[in-house]
This record gives structure tokens, C-alpha cells and sequence, in this order.
């Protein structure tokens, strides 16, 4: 019996000893950890959570979408079916920037609820989108981030669904296409690459070009544009279209407008020069159309800097050298940062801003080339100021 507690008593102490040990090599473990937890999070840098994507939510309810005093900044663009789509940011210009996007199937109608929201993680800003469909029929979904407002460096984030006509769409997992804002739609090039512009802002070689060769696989960058007078960097916000000659021509957002060209597919740039055409300091949209012709949207006449007011379209029959025409699609104050997109059968979508705050409107024009050639509205379909959305907004 007395061998028997003696045993017992044995093992209780082997078994104590055992916890203590074991309680003492966690302890260790977890001080290491919490060491090598320390030194990981010291030496990350602190703006590494903008290479993080952005929450991509889709369908969401009202409730969720959060409460906005100031949006704009919008995209389109037009299926082959005629569906519209559009992108534009609520809370722009701040650090809680995010995105909505939205359809209509009535030809801007009417206006679905919101079917994607593009919301930031804490620290950092979903901003400046565009919309575009490629050659093979997708949609693409474009947004910068950065960590706060500003970090330098910036990035270019994309999603993509196949059938932008489905009810159901079905997305792909976010991409980090490069570095830099982009806001811009794409251009397709005469020897099928793609090329996207972004801007890294008020930097030397701040204007960068990422040119694709495998139909948006992947990404490389081609080529950079450089705005020699530093004190008039700004946004950049260039575009690109293909000259007839196969050269390239950017016109970009420079305290008013300037032009750099390049003769080897993007991949050089001269310095980017100021040009004759005078315009505020804001957006500004060119395209080619159907036709051959290019279209200008601009703030006023094309020989009269005016203030944000008065957006115009007008033509152009040789690659930008005159333009004619003169459309006036807003004459009012505070209309701004236009995007376009032409249907198949040649109307014109374009989307704009007015007053981001307090009204908040995002309105389209619709139109043709016709339309601008004449200064005026010359068919029955000619529809001004028709309103996607405005301010307040308020959730049920």
C-alpha cells in the first residue's frame, strides 16, 4: 500500500514537472513570436496596406453603402446589346474615397441600384475609375489606390467579367496593374497592343505607359512622359489616340493642355510642351470615333479659356491639327470631368459631373457627330443633362 502512494506520488511530481517545462517552452515560444511579430510589423512599411486590394462587394444592400455628401468624377461605357455602364466616386477627393457602379438597359432611362462597390480598406482610398470594354467583348473595372490621400506611388487596380450583358455578372479576383492613376479608358493600337496611361502626379517621368501584347494577361511598362516645368505638374490625366501616320498623340492636363507624340509604339516620349488650345486646369476628353474623326470634349470655345463651365464637344478631320463644330452640352458652372463612349450605330454617351457638392448630379449628354458638326441639335434622340444620379441620397 505505502508502494503503491509512493509510486503515485512518483508520478505526480514527473507529471508536474512536465507542465512546468511545457509552460516554460510556450512561454519561450511565444516571446519569440511575439519578437519576430514585432520586427515583421516594424519593417513593413507603412503604406504597404495600399497593395492590398480594395473590398469588391457586389449587389449590395442600401443599408450598406455608406452615406456621402460629395461624388463625381464618372466613367461609361456601352455594350454591344446596348446595356450602359457607368462608375463614378461618392466621397471623392478624401481620404474615404470609394466607388459605385451602376447599368441601365433602357438606354439611361432609368438606372439599376448599385451592383458593385468598390470600398477601400481602412488607411487607404479607391479612386478615379474607368470602365471599358475590350475587343473581346469584356468589362473592365479600373481604380487607383493609395495609401491616404497621397503616397507617390499610387496603383492601378483591375476586375473583369465576361458577359457584361448577364444578370448575374461574375468577376474576376482584384489585379495590381502597375503604378500610377490611371482614370482614362485604354487605347487599342493599329498592331493590336493595348495601351493604358497613368500618372504618378506632380513627378519627374510622372506620365506612365503600360502597354499589353497578350489581350490584357499581362502588363508591362513601355514608356514614360515627362513634363520638364515642375511647376506646372499636376494630375496628368493624358490620353492617347493612334495618328493615321502610326504615330501616337497624348494630349494631357497641364495648368490647361499640352501634347507629347511618339513614333515608336510608346515606348519614347518628347517632352510634354503646352499647346495652343486654352482650357482650365481640369479633365478633358478625346476619342476617335467610328467615322475616322476625332472628338474633343473641352471646357468652351476652342480658342477661349472659360472656367469649369460650358462643356463642348467638337471635330476634328485631321488628327487634332483644326477643329470645327462646337456643341455646347452644359453651359452651366461647375460641370466637369467628362468620359464617352459611341454605340454602334454612332450615338454619343457622355458622362460628366456638376457641383460634386452639394448636388452631386452625374448626368449624360446623348448625341452624334452630326450633333457637333452643327453646334446644335439636329436629330430628335439629342438628350442633354439627364440625371444617373444626385445628392442627397437616402437609404430606406
Amino acid at each position: 500500500m505505502a508502494s503503491r502512494r509512493h509510486s503515485q506520488s512518483q508520478q505526480e511530481e514527473v507529471e508536474k514537472e512536465g507542465s512546468v517545462k511545457q509552460l516554460i517552452a510556450t512561454s519561450i515560444f511565444s516571446l519569440l513570436l511575439g519578437a519576430w511579430t514585432s520586427v515583421a510589423y516594424a519593417e513593413a512599411p507603412a503604406d504597404d496596406i495600399a497593395l492590398q486590394p480594395a473590398h469588391v462587394i457586389i449587389s449590395p444592400w442600401k443599408q450598406h453603402i455608406p452615406p456621402t455628401k460629395r461624388q463625381g468624377v464618372a466613367g461609361i461605357e456601352r455594350t454591344a446589346k446596348g446595356r450602359l455602364w457607368v462608375v463614378y466616386g461618392r466621397d471623392v477627393e478624401s481620404t474615404r474615397n470609394f466607388q459605385v457602379v451602376r447599368s441601365s438597359d433602357d438606354d439611361g432611362a432609368s438606372w439599376s441600384e448599385v451592383r458593385v462597390m468598390i470600398l477601400p480598406r481602412k488607411g487607404t482610398r479607391a479612386m478615379s475609375a474607368a470602365i471599358w470594354i475590350d475587343p473581346l467583348g469584356r468589362l473592365w473595372l479600373f481604380w487607383g489606390q493609395s495609401a491616404g490621400q497621397q503616397d507617390g506611388r499610387y496603383g492601378i487596380w483591375a476586375i473583369t467579367t465576361d458577359d457584361p450583358d448577364a444578370e448575374n455578372l461574375q468577376w474576376t479576383k482584384p489585379r495590381r496593374l502597375g503604378d500610377g492613376i490611371m482614370l482614362n479608358k485604354p487605347t487599342v493600337l493599329s498592331n493590336g497592343d493595348w495601351l493604358l496611361t497613368s500618372s504618378v502626379w506632380k513627378a519627374d517621368n510622372s506620365i506612365k505607359v503600360y502597354a499589353s501584347t497578350d489581350q490584357g494577361q499581362t502588363f508591362q511598362l513601355r514608356g514614360t512622359a515627362n513634363i520638364e516645368d515642375a511647376k506646372t505638374r499636376g494630375p496628368d490625366e493624358p490620353m492617347i489616340v493612334e495618328r493615321r501616320d502610326g504615330s501616337l498623340w497624348m494630349m494631357v492636363r497641364c495648368q490647361g493642355l499640352a501634347e507629347t507624340t511618339s513614333q515608336d509604339w510608346g515606348r519614347t516620349w518628347a517632352p510634354v510642351k503646352r499647346i495652343a488650345i486654352p482650357h482650365p486646369t481640369s479633365r478633358f476628353f478625346l476619342r476617335r470615333l467610328k467615322s475616322g474623326a476625332l472628338l474633343l470634349v473641352k471646357h468652351g470655345p476652342i480658342d477661349e479659356k472659360v472656367k469649369r463651365e460650358k462643356l463642348t464637344a467638337f471635330i476634328s478631320d485631321d488628327d487634332g491639327m483644326t477643329w470645327q463644330g462646337g456643341l455646347v452640352l452644359d453651359e452651366r458652372e461647375g460641370v466637369t470631368y467628362p468620359d464617352g463612349v459611341q454605340a454602334e450605330d454612332g450615338t454619343i454617351h457622355i458622362i460628366y459631373d456638376h457641383q460634386r457638392t452639394p448636388l452631386g448630379e452625374v448626368l449624360m449628354a446623348t448625341f452624334t457627330e452630326e450633333d457637333v458638326r452643327a453646334g446644335k441639335a439636329v436629330i430628335d434622340q439629342t438628350r442633354f443633362r439627364e440625371v444617373i444620379s444626385s445628392l442627397p441620397i437616402t437609404n430606406p
